[in-house]
């Protein structure tokens, strides 16, 4: 195979696995706009030195593993310039232990494995397990509050209250349409929002989000739906946290933890 054609497969692969470097940076930084510079600089990096795909098998390993040595020379940013809600993001960011949420991302919402982990954070299993322990320890220690769910799959939506509940929090209600919604919120305003896309009644849970959002930006949402390509594509504002279904319970009280710990949500483009 010629050096053009493996240059033009690799562009290939780095282009799929984009969308989910990009869904881990925003999370990672609580802000879309600084989660995309910091991929987009982990790209120009790449096109200057393509080593770390022969260093590493898997390519999306070594995608994630390029993104962290630029994370971890740049440091984590600031904030000194953000305002509103990614300033708030970033001063919960600070009271983390360092690489923990970075661990904690790497497993549950990208789905990572231990040793996976391991070779992206240039570290072994044995810190990657105590930095996970110590990640759940902080995250379970965030204030509980009430959520409120967006689903009109009767067993996923009794799944997912069971799940939120026992973590502590307290259900407001449980909405299958867009109209549902926007009544329940009214009657219950919630701290956090677990929304499906696709509704019963053939509306958007987007839209059902957006037309909470309008009124009240902070509220922190989390998508959990089949299809999250739909929501990872760079042309519009995204949600920080997204759950690939099927899930499992460790994602959603990942998601939900960090949510309530260090929320960042945009009015998104239905």
């Amino acid at each position: 195979m010629s050096t053009a054609t493996t240059q033009t497969s690799l562009a290939t692969v780095v282009a799929n696995l984009l969308p989910y470097l990009r869904r881990y940076a925003r999370a990672l930084t609580g802000d879309q706009d600084t989660g995309d510079k910091y991929a987009a600089i982990t790209l120009e990096a790449l096109l200057n030195d393509r080593s770390v795909f022969e260093q590493i098998e898997s390519p999306k390993v070594a995608l994630f593993h390029a993104f962290h040595l630029i994370w971890s020379s740049a440091g984590a940013p600031t904030g000194e310039d953000e305002t509103g809600i990614a300033k708030r993001a970033q001063a919960h960011l600070r009271r983390l232990t360092v690489n923990t949420r970075e661990a904690l991302l790497l497993r549950t919402i990208e789905g990572f494995s231990l040793d996976e982990i391991a070779a992206i954070m240039a570290t072994d299993e044995d810190d990657v397990e105590h930095l996970l322990s110590v990640a759940q320890d902080e995250m379970s220690d965030s204030i509980c509050g009430r959520v409120m769910v967006i689903e009109d799959e009767a067993i996923i939506a009794l799944d997912l209250q069971g799940i939120v509940s026992d973590m502590g929090h307290k259900i407001t209600g449980v909405a299958t349409t867009r109209t549902e919604a926007q009544a329940l919120f009214s009657q219950d305003k919630p701290d956090l929002i677990l929304s499906d896309i696709q509704l019963a009644d053939g509306s958007n849970g987007i839209d059902a989000v957006n037309d909470i959002l309008k009124q009240h930006p902070d509220i922190p949402v989390i998508f959990i739906t089949a299809f999250p390509e739909r929501l990872l594509t760079g042309d519009r504002p995204e949600p920080a946290f997204v759950i690939t279904k099927p899930y499992s319970e460790e994602q959603v009280t990942s998601a939900v933890s960090q949510a309530m710990f260090f929320s960042s949500t945009e009015t998104l483009n239905a």
